[in-house]
């Protein structure tokens, strides 16, 4: 082993990981990332529309709670650690959040 760690997208602890022992868990971890990355998709969708200029105030609102809720999230993650796909997700995750801002104050969504 050379010491260097594998590249673990979902940023799952080691300890995690080790219980995903058998087939049948690891099956059924699948499954339910399958359904929380759908759900995720539909969510990034109502924020694509709002910024791309979506009219619906409810479509908005429900993304900047989507945004404020990732950047926590991935705050959370971080927790004085420096990774650098967590920064990203965050620098992302916060010019969102700007532009979302921007454009409300300007008017443009209501």
């Amino acid at each position: 082993m050379s010491g260097k760690r594998e590249l673990n997208p979902l940023e799952l602890s080691d300890e995690f990981v080790a219980r995903l022992d058998t087939a049948e868990k690891r099956n059924g971890f699948a499954k339910k990332m399958g359904l929380v990355t759908f759900i995720v998709g539909i969510v990034q969708g109502l924020t694509a529309y709002s910024l791309v200029g979506g009219r619906s105030p409810l479509a908005y609102f429900f993304a900047l709670g989507f945004d404020i809720f990732s950047i926590a999230s991935v705050l959370f993650k971080l927790r004085g650690k420096i990774n650098a796909f967590p920064l990203l997700k965050l620098i992302a995750y916060v010019f969102i959040l700007i532009v979302m801002l921007q454009r409300s104050i300007r008017g443009l969504y209501f």
